[in-house]
Order: C-alpha cells, then structure tokens, then sequence
C-alpha cells in the first residue's frame, strides 16, 4: 500500500506516479493481445481502429452493413468444476503416486474450495490429467 497515500482530510486516494505507469503499462499489455480478425492476427488497438472505420463508412452510408459480432474473445477458464472436483476427491496417497507434494496439495485443495479462479501450473496439471 505504499503507492497509496491519503491527502487531508477529504479521504481521497492518491496513487504515486510509478503506480500509475505500472497501472497504464499492464493495461496496454492485456489490450494490445493477439486476435484472429479477417485471416490475420492484429492487436485490439488495431481491430479497434478497424471496426472504427467500419462504423464511419456505415454512417456515410459507403458500406451497407456494419458488424460488431468479428473477433469475439475467448475467455477460457483453467480451473473448471471437473477439476475442481477431481482435486478435491484426491487423497494425499494418490497425490504422491502422481507426484504432487504435501504443499502443493494443500494450496490446491485451498484453491478448489473457494469460488475464485486460481491457476494450476502445467506441470501440477499434466499430472493431474493422467491416471495412475
């Protein structure tokens, strides 16, 4: 909490200049991903900057439809309910055999149990998929 800080008496948060660059350099980051639009891979900014000239040309009535639906995101959750189930039915004996140590277990029996998305590194997660 040491990039926040408050000033006076009106309770207002203020965010110290490092802060904000980090903030702004980790939302460029996760809008400039790679999505299939038209054959390519473009960034958002540039689908953007496409759709935007779409809708111009819609509204001077250059081109006769406008569609909104190309590129959809795929948001894929790692943490399914089939795998929530599967962690949570694991005994520490199979755990071993699969080779997933006392800790990790632990954090990933934790993780199961609440309703948050948490992430499974892949080397847990092969070793979860096969069956001993």
């Amino acid at each position: 909490m040491h990039d926040f800080y408050f000033t006076g008496d009106d309770y207002r948060y203020r965010f110290e200049l490092d802060a904000k660059r980090r903030f702004i350099q980790v939302l460029r980051e996760r809008f400039n991903s790679g999505v299939a639009y038209k054959g390519r891979v473009m960034k958002w900014d540039t689908v953007i900057e496409q759709k935007t000239n779409e809708l111009g040309r819609f509204l001077t009535r250059k081109s006769p439809s406008l569609d909104f639906m190309e590129p959809t995101q795929q948001l894929e959750r790692q943490d399914t309910r089939e795998l929530r189930a599967k962690i949570l039915a694991l005994s520490q004996s199979k755990a071993h055999k699969l080779g997933i140590g006392k800790s990790t277990l632990h954090y990933l029996r934790n993780n199961a149990a609440t309703d948050y998305p948490f992430k499974v590194y892949n080397k847990v997660g092969m070793k979860l998929t096969r069956d001993v």
